[in-house]
């Protein structure tokens, strides 16, 4: 068996992740999708006229995006079924007056992004993406941009002049070794030099750019690895691939059903999510609030929905790595290709609790797919995610779940190309029935 037809989803995630350099460009993808499968944009700055049964959309600010397919029952009288997930990535963006000129040569000033492995963007083909703001006919526009060849690159320096590299590890000064190379000097000086190259790329000139947020990528595409392919390596599966199982899952419930469905993708995770589209942000409160308006009059309808819904947190989960194996609990070192990851933390660095892990233990049973429990060393600290963020705003019962993978944080990123569509399958469960309150 090929390893596209062994692993069909796999596949489509890597295309999309291929198609997504950026928070903006995952978000216009998933809206082209959810158009396409006859979703309706809304404007959160219009009236909204909801019918039953039938699929929203709304975006803020082009980079979170989130959808609903309204249930047969008002949200009130069987909740909402929420999965939330993130759509930025760790890495570098490009600072706003970032030429950098010394000896005929151009860098290109950027600023570190979250918690990226910076050495892993070393010596790679770097590929720039994001969104320009401009002025167009006297008015201001925005318009998503992507080189379609890698445009930059980190040298490293070679071991004759470091010597302990191998010993100490690459340590890079952010400010003085981490900006990238651009390319030679021309006739322009390079703050204008870098603005053409933007203008040609976005078909406008120099002067109508009023300012940017680039990121930088691995312009390497995702791909298949192992013996049989069963691994995937790919920039951004965090967390990109818990946006594409949740959309998926999505898409694949045509058939309305109780309780309303509705999937959260959140820009600024990486960050620690306060801002106006970070899942800390009034954004999802606002939707749902909305929503329960649009269907009944009675003040309380929204707290009830609350009471009665239940949100999966999907966020990756770190897989046991051989080579560091004393990185890990023993007893909760999850391995890819086991199946989705039920994340406990009892500081509530993840949402999870006894009651949602049962739920979610026998949605996966139900699935038929296998489920894994993760809790990070009690002396290491433990990062978080948007399940106790979100949890704690709506007041609804939640869980963190993940796939497994290694390299988090790293350019590039690697993981099983099974686990993906056993957690496309345990969401469609999820989706399809109405989680009882309790």
């Amino acid at each position: 068996m090929s390893q596209l037809n062994a692993y069909p989803e796999a596949k489509e995630l890597l295309n999309f992740i291929d198609r997504s350099p950026s928070p903006w460009h995952a978000a216009a993808n998933m809206a082209e999708q959810l158009t396409a499968a006859g979703y309706q944009q809304l404007n959160e700055s219009d009236p909204w006229s909801l019918q039953p049964g039938s699929g929203y959309f709304v975006i803020r600010d082009e980079s979170s995006l989130i959808a609903f397919q309204l249930g047969a029952e008002t949200p009130a009288s069987s909740g909402f079924s929420l999965i939330g997930a993130h759509t930025d990535s760790p890495g570098l963006r490009v600072k706003p007056n970032p030429a950098i000129e010394n000896k005929d040569l151009v860098r290109i000033g950027v600023e570190v992004y979250g918690g990226p492995i910076l050495a892993t963007f070393v010596d790679r083909d770097l590929g720039l993406a994001g969104r320009l703001v401009y002025r167009d006919q006297g008015q201001l526009a925005t318009r998503l941009v992507r080189f379609p060849t890698p445009i930059m690159r980190i040298p490293s320096l070679a071991i004759h002049m470091d010597r302990q590299v191998n010993t100490k590890g690459l340590l890079l000064d952010k400010q003085t070794q981490l900006p990238p190379l651009l390319g030679a000097a021309d006739e322009l000086p390079g703050q204008q030099q870098f603005r053409q190259l933007l203008a040609d790329q976005a078909e406008i000139e120099p002067d109508q750019i009023l300012s940017w947020e680039l990121n930088l990528f691995d312009s390497q595409p995702g791909s298949f690895y192992g013996p049989a392919g069963e691994f995937i390596a790919n920039g951004q599966l965090d967390n990109l691939a818990s946006c594409h199982a949740g959309l998926t899952a999505l898409l694949a419930s045509q058939e309305p059903g109780q309780q309303t469905r509705v999937c959260g993708f959140f820009d600024h995770e990486e960050v620690g999510s306060t801002s106006n589209k970070g899942a800390a942000g009034s954004f999802l409160a606002d939707t749902l609030q909305r929503i329960c308006a649009a269907l009944e009059s009675d003040t309380t309808a929204f707290r009830q929905a609350m009471a009665r819904s239940f949100l999966i947190s999907a966020d990756m989960a770190h897989a046991w790595n051989p080579a560091f194996a004393s990185s890990y609990d023993d007893a909760h070192a999850v391995k890819v290709n086991g199946g989705p990851v039920i994340k406990v933390n009892a500081s509530q660095r993840y949402s999870t609790e006894a009651v949602s892990e049962a739920i979610f233990a026998d949605l996966c049973a139900a699935a038929e797919v296998p489920v894994q429990r993760y809790v990070h060393r009690t002396d290491l600290p433990c990062g978080s995610t948007i399940g106790p963020i979100t949890a704690a705003a709506l007041g609804v019962r939640s869980i963190d779940v993940g796939n497994p993978m290694w390299s988090m944080h790293s350019a590039r990123e690697s993981a099983g190309a099974a686990d993906h569509g056993m957690m496309i399958k345990v969401m469609e469960q999820f989706l399809s029935k109405k989680i009882p309150a309790f």
